[in-house]
Protein backbone atom coordinates (compact mmCIF):
# COMPACT_ATOMS: atom_id res chain seq x y z
CA UNK A 1 0.00 0.00 0.00
CA UNK A 2 1.29 3.45 -0.90
CA UNK A 3 0.93 6.65 1.10
CA UNK A 4 2.12 10.18 0.35
CA UNK A 5 3.79 12.61 2.76
CA UNK A 6 0.41 14.11 3.55
CA UNK A 7 -0.95 10.94 5.13
CA UNK A 8 -0.50 9.78 8.71
CA UNK A 9 -0.87 6.88 11.11
CA UNK A 10 -3.95 4.88 12.04
CA UNK A 11 -6.24 5.82 14.90
CA UNK A 12 -6.56 4.28 18.36
CA UNK A 13 -9.68 5.74 19.86
CA UNK A 14 -12.50 8.00 18.76
CA UNK A 15 -14.54 10.13 21.16
CA UNK A 16 -17.33 11.97 19.34
CA UNK A 17 -15.43 13.76 16.53
CA UNK A 18 -11.95 13.51 18.02
CA UNK A 19 -9.51 10.75 17.04
CA UNK A 20 -6.28 10.00 18.88
CA UNK A 21 -3.36 8.09 17.39
CA UNK A 22 0.23 7.24 18.23
CA UNK A 23 3.24 5.97 16.32
CA UNK A 24 6.72 4.92 17.43
CA UNK A 25 9.64 3.56 15.42
CA UNK A 26 12.87 2.26 16.95
CA UNK A 27 15.87 1.61 14.71
CA UNK A 28 19.43 0.34 14.56
CA UNK A 29 21.81 1.18 11.69
CA UNK A 30 25.28 -0.21 11.11
CA UNK A 31 27.29 1.94 8.70
CA UNK A 32 30.36 0.11 7.39
CA UNK A 33 32.21 3.44 7.13
CA UNK A 34 31.93 3.52 10.96
CA UNK A 35 31.64 7.27 11.73
CA UNK A 36 33.29 7.90 15.08
CA UNK A 37 30.68 10.39 16.33
CA UNK A 38 27.82 8.02 15.37
CA UNK A 39 26.28 10.77 13.17
CA UNK A 40 25.88 9.54 9.60
CA UNK A 41 25.69 11.41 6.28
CA UNK A 42 24.54 15.04 6.54
CA UNK A 43 22.12 14.60 3.61
CA UNK A 44 20.13 11.94 5.50
CA UNK A 45 17.58 13.03 8.11
CA UNK A 46 15.98 9.69 9.03
CA UNK A 47 17.71 6.71 10.70
CA UNK A 48 20.80 8.89 10.81
CA UNK A 49 22.74 7.28 13.69
CA UNK A 50 25.42 4.59 13.49
CA UNK A 51 25.75 1.57 15.77
CA UNK A 52 23.24 2.60 18.41
CA UNK A 53 19.62 1.77 19.17
CA UNK A 54 17.56 4.93 18.89
CA UNK A 55 14.10 6.38 18.31
CA UNK A 56 13.62 7.62 14.76
CA UNK A 57 10.14 9.04 15.34
CA UNK A 58 7.68 9.00 18.20
CA UNK A 59 4.40 10.72 17.42
CA UNK A 60 1.13 11.42 19.24
CA UNK A 61 -1.71 13.05 17.35
CA UNK A 62 -5.22 14.40 17.93
CA UNK A 63 -7.55 14.88 14.96
CA UNK A 64 -10.89 16.68 14.98
CA UNK A 65 -13.28 16.13 12.08
CA UNK A 66 -16.79 17.45 11.52
CA UNK A 67 -18.78 18.25 8.41
CA UNK A 68 -17.38 21.77 8.13
CA UNK A 69 -14.27 21.91 10.37
CA UNK A 70 -11.15 19.78 10.69
CA UNK A 71 -8.02 20.16 12.78
CA UNK A 72 -4.81 18.29 13.59
CA UNK A 73 -2.32 18.64 16.41
CA UNK A 74 0.67 16.28 16.57
CA UNK A 75 3.77 16.33 18.75
CA UNK A 76 6.92 14.34 18.04
CA UNK A 77 10.32 13.29 19.35
CA UNK A 78 13.26 11.30 18.01
CA UNK A 79 16.27 11.71 15.75
CA UNK A 80 14.01 12.61 12.80
CA UNK A 81 12.65 15.58 14.75
CA UNK A 82 16.12 16.53 15.98
CA UNK A 83 17.66 16.56 12.50
CA UNK A 84 14.74 17.99 10.49
CA UNK A 85 13.84 20.78 12.90
CA UNK A 86 17.36 22.01 13.68
CA UNK A 87 16.70 25.36 11.95
CA UNK A 88 13.50 26.07 13.90
CA UNK A 89 12.96 27.86 17.21
CA UNK A 90 13.30 25.58 20.23
CA UNK A 91 9.61 25.76 21.13
CA UNK A 92 8.61 24.54 17.65
CA UNK A 93 11.00 21.62 17.24
CA UNK A 94 8.56 19.09 18.68
CA UNK A 95 5.57 20.15 16.54
CA UNK A 96 4.77 17.75 13.72
CA UNK A 97 1.36 19.21 12.82
CA UNK A 98 -0.81 22.11 13.97
CA UNK A 99 -3.46 23.07 11.44
CA UNK A 100 -7.12 23.95 11.07
CA UNK A 101 -9.38 23.57 8.04
CA UNK A 102 -12.75 25.08 7.13
CA UNK A 103 -15.10 23.77 4.46
CA UNK A 104 -16.02 26.49 1.98
CA UNK A 105 -18.93 24.80 0.20
CA UNK A 106 -22.03 22.99 1.43
CA UNK A 107 -22.24 20.85 -1.69
CA UNK A 108 -18.63 20.39 -2.76
CA UNK A 109 -15.49 19.04 -1.07
CA UNK A 110 -13.75 22.43 -1.07
CA UNK A 111 -11.55 23.32 1.91
CA UNK A 112 -9.07 25.90 3.12
CA UNK A 113 -6.46 24.73 5.63
CA UNK A 114 -3.80 26.74 7.45
CA UNK A 115 -0.95 26.00 9.83
CA UNK A 116 1.90 23.48 10.02
CA UNK A 117 1.08 20.65 7.63
CA UNK A 118 2.71 17.59 6.02
CA UNK A 119 4.37 18.45 2.73
CA UNK A 120 2.38 18.34 -0.49
CA UNK A 121 5.56 17.13 -2.25
CA UNK A 122 6.75 13.55 -2.62
CA UNK A 123 5.75 9.90 -2.56
CA UNK A 124 7.11 9.15 0.93
CA UNK A 125 6.21 10.40 4.41
CA UNK A 126 8.00 10.59 7.75
CA UNK A 127 5.83 7.68 8.97
CA UNK A 128 8.05 4.72 8.19
CA UNK A 129 5.42 1.99 8.11
CA UNK A 130 3.52 3.83 5.34
CA UNK A 131 6.43 3.66 2.90
CA UNK A 132 7.54 0.97 0.46
CA UNK A 133 11.13 1.00 1.72
CA UNK A 134 12.42 1.15 5.28
CA UNK A 135 14.63 4.23 4.77
CA UNK A 136 13.68 7.33 2.79
CA UNK A 137 14.91 8.02 -0.73
CA UNK A 138 17.47 10.74 -1.42
CA UNK A 139 14.67 12.67 -3.13
CA UNK A 140 12.44 12.52 -0.03
CA UNK A 141 15.25 13.37 2.40
CA UNK A 142 16.17 16.46 0.40
CA UNK A 143 12.73 17.90 -0.32
CA UNK A 144 10.22 19.20 2.26
CA UNK A 145 8.74 16.82 4.82
CA UNK A 146 6.55 19.61 6.25
CA UNK A 147 5.39 23.13 5.36
CA UNK A 148 3.72 26.11 6.97
CA UNK A 149 1.14 28.26 5.26
CA UNK A 150 -2.36 28.01 3.81
CA UNK A 151 -3.86 25.87 1.07
CA UNK A 152 -7.15 25.69 -0.75
CA UNK A 153 -8.07 22.23 -1.99
CA UNK A 154 -10.82 20.53 -3.96
CA UNK A 155 -11.65 16.83 -4.28
CA UNK A 156 -14.02 15.80 -7.06
CA UNK A 157 -17.29 14.07 -6.21
CA UNK A 158 -16.04 10.75 -7.61
CA UNK A 159 -12.73 11.06 -5.70
CA UNK A 160 -10.60 10.79 -8.82
CA UNK A 161 -9.26 14.35 -8.81
CA UNK A 162 -7.56 16.32 -6.05
CA UNK A 163 -6.38 19.88 -6.77
CA UNK A 164 -4.78 22.34 -4.37
CA UNK A 165 -2.95 25.67 -4.37
CA UNK A 166 -0.66 26.76 -1.52
CA UNK A 167 0.90 29.90 -0.05
CA UNK A 168 3.92 28.97 2.09
CA UNK A 169 6.54 30.42 4.43
CA UNK A 170 9.29 28.71 2.47
CA UNK A 171 11.07 25.46 1.67
CA UNK A 172 10.40 23.22 4.71
CA UNK A 173 9.97 26.14 7.11
CA UNK A 174 7.87 27.01 10.12
CA UNK A 175 9.57 30.35 10.84
CA UNK A 176 11.11 32.23 7.92
CA UNK A 177 14.89 32.71 7.74
CA UNK A 178 16.15 36.02 9.09
CA UNK A 179 15.96 38.72 6.42
CA UNK A 180 13.61 36.75 4.17
CA UNK A 181 10.62 38.80 2.97
CA UNK A 182 9.36 36.40 0.28
CA UNK A 183 6.18 34.39 -0.01
CA UNK A 184 6.41 30.95 -1.63
CA UNK A 185 3.78 29.11 -3.64
CA UNK A 186 2.92 25.56 -4.56
CA UNK A 187 0.39 23.36 -6.31
CA UNK A 188 -0.71 19.74 -6.23
CA UNK A 189 -2.79 17.77 -8.71
CA UNK A 190 -3.57 14.10 -8.07
CA UNK A 191 -5.49 11.90 -10.50
CA UNK A 192 -6.72 8.39 -9.69
CA UNK A 193 -8.28 6.86 -12.84
CA UNK A 194 -8.99 3.67 -10.85
CA UNK A 195 -8.10 1.97 -7.57
CA UNK A 196 -4.77 0.72 -8.92
CA UNK A 197 -3.21 3.89 -10.32
CA UNK A 198 -2.33 7.23 -8.71
CA UNK A 199 -0.66 10.02 -10.68
CA UNK A 200 0.64 13.15 -8.92
CA UNK A 201 2.16 16.50 -9.88
CA UNK A 202 3.42 18.90 -7.17
CA UNK A 203 5.47 22.08 -7.32
CA UNK A 204 7.24 24.73 -5.25
CA UNK A 205 8.10 28.28 -6.35
CA UNK A 206 9.84 30.72 -4.05
CA UNK A 207 12.97 32.18 -2.48
CA UNK A 208 14.30 30.66 0.73
CA UNK A 209 17.15 33.10 1.36
CA UNK A 210 17.56 36.58 2.82
CA UNK A 211 16.49 39.55 0.72
CA UNK A 212 20.09 40.55 -0.11
CA UNK A 213 20.80 37.09 -1.56
CA UNK A 214 17.38 36.39 -3.11
CA UNK A 215 17.43 33.46 -5.52
CA UNK A 216 14.25 32.08 -7.02
CA UNK A 217 13.81 28.32 -6.72
CA UNK A 218 11.52 26.28 -8.98
CA UNK A 219 10.85 22.65 -8.12
CA UNK A 220 8.59 19.96 -9.56
CA UNK A 221 7.76 16.50 -8.22
CA UNK A 222 6.12 13.93 -10.48
CA UNK A 223 5.26 10.36 -9.57
CA UNK A 224 2.97 7.47 -10.39
CA UNK A 225 1.93 4.65 -8.06
CA UNK A 226 0.83 1.40 -9.71
CA UNK A 227 -0.74 -1.71 -8.18
CA UNK A 228 0.27 -4.03 -11.00
CA UNK A 229 -1.03 -7.27 -9.46
CA UNK A 230 -2.51 -8.18 -6.08
CA UNK A 231 1.03 -8.84 -4.82
CA UNK A 232 3.25 -6.53 -6.90
CA UNK A 233 3.29 -2.72 -6.82
CA UNK A 234 5.66 -0.03 -8.06
CA UNK A 235 6.30 3.69 -7.76
CA UNK A 236 8.04 5.71 -10.48
CA UNK A 237 9.13 9.20 -9.44
CA UNK A 238 11.10 12.10 -10.85
CA UNK A 239 12.06 15.33 -9.07
CA UNK A 240 13.70 18.29 -10.77
CA UNK A 241 14.61 21.73 -9.46
CA UNK A 242 16.25 24.94 -10.63
CA UNK A 243 17.62 27.85 -8.60
CA UNK A 244 19.15 31.11 -9.75
CA UNK A 245 22.95 31.08 -9.57
CA UNK A 246 22.88 34.53 -7.99
CA UNK A 247 20.43 37.34 -7.28
CA UNK A 248 18.87 38.56 -10.53
CA UNK A 249 20.75 35.97 -12.60
CA UNK A 250 19.25 34.48 -15.77
CA UNK A 251 21.33 31.34 -15.24
CA UNK A 252 20.20 28.47 -13.02
CA UNK A 253 21.69 25.55 -11.15
CA UNK A 254 19.75 22.36 -11.86
CA UNK A 255 19.31 19.25 -9.72
CA UNK A 256 17.19 16.16 -10.37
CA UNK A 257 16.43 12.69 -9.01
CA UNK A 258 14.75 9.71 -10.74
CA UNK A 259 13.41 6.87 -8.55
CA UNK A 260 12.03 3.36 -8.97
CA UNK A 261 10.52 1.56 -5.97
CA UNK A 262 9.02 -1.93 -6.10
CA UNK A 263 7.27 -4.12 -3.56
CA UNK A 264 6.17 -7.75 -3.58
CA UNK A 265 3.76 -8.94 -0.89
CA UNK A 266 4.61 -12.60 -0.33
CA UNK A 267 1.69 -13.22 2.04
CA UNK A 268 -0.18 -11.46 4.85
CA UNK A 269 2.99 -11.14 6.92
CA UNK A 270 6.05 -11.10 4.65
CA UNK A 271 7.01 -8.57 1.98
CA UNK A 272 10.06 -7.73 -0.14
CA UNK A 273 10.85 -4.27 -1.51
CA UNK A 274 13.66 -2.64 -3.46
CA UNK A 275 14.68 0.77 -4.71
CA UNK A 276 16.92 2.19 -7.44
CA UNK A 277 17.65 5.92 -7.36
CA UNK A 278 19.97 8.60 -8.65
CA UNK A 279 20.51 12.12 -7.32
CA UNK A 280 22.39 14.72 -9.36
CA UNK A 281 23.18 18.03 -7.66
CA UNK A 282 26.57 18.81 -9.16
CA UNK A 283 26.33 22.51 -8.23
CA UNK A 284 25.45 21.86 -4.58
CA UNK A 285 22.10 23.64 -4.37
CA UNK A 286 20.62 21.13 -1.92
CA UNK A 287 23.60 18.88 -1.05
CA UNK A 288 26.94 20.64 -0.98
CA UNK A 289 30.11 18.50 -1.18
CA UNK A 290 32.69 21.09 -2.31
CA UNK A 291 34.15 18.52 -4.72
CA UNK A 292 34.72 18.91 -8.50
CA UNK A 293 31.62 16.95 -9.57
CA UNK A 294 29.41 17.76 -6.61
CA UNK A 295 26.79 15.28 -5.45
CA UNK A 296 26.18 12.75 -8.23
CA UNK A 297 25.15 9.60 -6.43
CA UNK A 298 23.51 6.30 -7.37
CA UNK A 299 21.64 4.40 -4.65
CA UNK A 300 20.15 0.94 -4.27
CA UNK A 301 18.40 -0.91 -1.46
CA UNK A 302 16.55 -4.11 -0.61
CA UNK A 303 14.35 -4.59 2.43
CA UNK A 304 12.47 -7.49 4.03
CA UNK A 305 9.36 -6.75 6.11
CA UNK A 306 7.62 -8.95 8.65
CA UNK A 307 4.26 -7.95 10.14
CA UNK A 308 4.38 -9.36 13.66
CA UNK A 309 0.85 -8.12 14.35
CA UNK A 310 -1.53 -5.86 12.43
CA UNK A 311 -0.02 -2.83 14.15
CA UNK A 312 3.59 -4.00 14.59
CA UNK A 313 6.09 -4.44 11.75
CA UNK A 314 9.78 -5.39 11.81
CA UNK A 315 11.89 -4.37 8.81
CA UNK A 316 15.50 -4.87 7.72
CA UNK A 317 17.15 -3.10 4.80
CA UNK A 318 20.54 -3.23 3.10
CA UNK A 319 21.39 -0.01 1.25
CA UNK A 320 24.36 1.36 -0.66
CA UNK A 321 25.55 4.56 -2.34
CA UNK A 322 28.08 5.04 -5.11
CA UNK A 323 29.20 8.57 -5.94
CA UNK A 324 31.24 10.13 -8.74
CA UNK A 325 33.51 11.84 -6.20
CA UNK A 326 34.91 10.53 -2.93
CA UNK A 327 32.41 12.17 -0.57
CA UNK A 328 31.80 9.51 2.10
CA UNK A 329 34.05 9.84 5.14
CA UNK A 330 35.77 6.72 6.49
CA UNK A 331 38.40 7.18 9.19
CA UNK A 332 40.77 9.90 7.93
CA UNK A 333 39.90 9.63 4.24
CA UNK A 334 36.96 9.81 1.85
CA UNK A 335 35.52 6.99 -0.23
CA UNK A 336 33.27 6.88 -3.30
CA UNK A 337 30.98 4.31 -1.70
CA UNK A 338 28.91 3.81 1.43
CA UNK A 339 27.05 0.68 2.58
CA UNK A 340 24.85 0.24 5.62
CA UNK A 341 22.20 -2.03 7.12
CA UNK A 342 19.16 -0.75 9.02
CA UNK A 343 16.53 -2.55 11.10
CA UNK A 344 13.41 -0.98 12.54
CA UNK A 345 10.47 -1.91 14.72
CA UNK A 346 7.35 0.20 14.22
CA UNK A 347 4.23 0.19 16.42
CA UNK A 348 1.08 2.25 15.95
CA UNK A 349 -2.23 2.61 17.76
Amino acid sequence: MFFSKAQSSDSLKTSNKVTFSAYAELFYTYDFNEPGNHIRQNFLYSYNRHNEMNLNLGLVKANYQSENIRANVALMAGTYAQDNMAAEQNALRYVNEANVGIRLSKNKNLWIDAGIMPSHIGWESAIGKDNVNLTRSLAAENSPYFETGAKISYTSDNGRWFVSGLVLNGWQRIAKPEGNQSISFGHQVTYKPNDKITLNSSSFIGNDKAKEDKRMRYFHDLYGSFQITDQFSAILGFDIGAEQKSKGSEQYNIWYSPNVQMKYQLDSKWALAGRLEYYNDKNGVIISTETPNGFQTFGYSLNVDYAIFKNVVFRTEARGFTSKDAIFAKNDEFKKGNFFITSSLAVWF
